[in-house]
């Protein structure tokens, strides 16, 4: 229990804190006063003053806010320079951005740090065995459990991982029949295989079709620095990609809302992840940067996004919303945020039922 909440906090911390000083870092460097970074919500624990910024870490870890002065439209501006509502809406939309480009960086310099410091996984590609079993994937409702030889699929032998996958891949969101070893026994199921993205050497992304599972790891081998960098910034992209598929499909009802985790589901993996050591912690708060970045710039007002959408209509306009305009979408997108929050919220106590 104690692992499980010193990680999730320091999971949330690192997100929330680096989120937060990107939105603080270039709103100093455009100019715009910053009268309080808070890491968590009131009340505050810890509250301390300097260069005419306040600094608070709040007792409630699940965000955090940078308050820019003239920020609020409810305010009466000034014309002060050092106002956010004096700066250019580039500038502005500038200080909105960096927030979620931040934790893409973040995730970026922690899967580099995982491949540089852990090492490149090996694999035994003579032999097709089942690494780890995505939880409600499609192998997992099949029965399929880590360890698993998979030895052919829709009758077609197999001798390695890669020709198991190829003949997977191109079966997208199609009936696919597995057959595999277990000790004695030969098993077998039919499932129907997921959507995922491929990221391919010129940038672009292939759709092929998943089953939910990963290659079993016999080792890690070290790899100079460079490559790290390589496999970092790909397998970032990758992520992007998955988590942007994930919303669409989420969105277009193709895949159940019940894969959607709040806090608590959170807290569970960050514990169950910090147990297994901190390379696969650190992994796991990368997915959750990238996630932290992908749903901030949805088009959702509060959000990130909500306000670069303000700023994009501000730059066609000429001229800013109106307050009673504003102050409508930011109740709307009020209502649907805390809609989410109690919905992922009831999704984490029944999954935990």
């Amino acid at each position: 229990m104690i692992t499980t909440i010193l990680a999730f906090v320091f999971t949330l911390g690192v997100l929330i804190f680096i989120h937060e000083l990107g939105h603080f870092a270039v709103a100093k460097w455009v100019g715009i006063g910053v009268e309080r970074f808070s890491v968590g919500f009131p009340p505050y624990i810890f509250n301390w003053r300097r260069g005419g910024t306040a600094y608070s870490i709040g007792l409630i870890p699940l965000g955090g806010f940078v308050k820019m002065k003239g920020e609020n439209p409810d305010e009466e501006s000034t014309g002060a320079k050092d106002e956010f509502m004096s700066k250019s809406v580039g500038q502005r939309a500038a200080v909105i951005f960096a927030g979620p480009f931040m934790n893409y960086v973040l995730a970026v310099f922690l899967i580099i740090g995982v491949f540089y410091l852990s090492g490149r996984p090996v694999y035994d590609d003579s032999v097709s065995i089942v690494g780890e079993v995505a939880e409600n994937g499609p192998a997992m409702e099949a029965g399929m459990v880590t360890g698993d030889h998979i030895i052919a699929v829709d009758g077609q032998p197999v001798t390695s991982f890669e020709s198991m996958r190829k003949l997977i891949m191109v079966k997208v969101e199609e009936p696919i029949e597995i057959t595999w070893i277990r000790g004695a026994d030969t098993m077998s199921g039919t499932m129907t295989t997921e959507t995922s993205l491929l990221p391919t050497e010129d940038g672009t992304t292939d759709t092929i079709g998943v089953i939910g599972i990963s290659q079993q790891i016999l080792a890690y081998e070290n790899i100079g620095f460079a490559e790290a960098v390589t496999a970092g910034i790909h397998q970032t992209h990758a992520m992007v990609g998955q988590t942007i598929l994930f919303v669409y499909k989420l969105v277009s009802g193709q895949v159940s809302s019940k894969l959607i985790g709040g806090p608590i589901f959170i807290a569970q993996m960050s514990g169950k992840q910090a147990e297994q050591g901190a390379s696969n912690l650190f992994w796991f708060m990368a997915l959750l940067s990238v996630n932290l970045a992908v749903l901030n710039v949805l088009p959702i007002p509060v959000l990130d996004g909500g306000h670069l959408v303000f700023l994009a209509i501000e730059a066609v306009k000429g001229k800013p919303l109106s307050v009673k305009a504003r102050g409508v979408a930011q109740q709307i997108g009020l209502i649907v945020l805390l809609s989410l929050i109690i919905f992922v919220t009831y999704n984490d106590v029944m999954r935990n039922l």
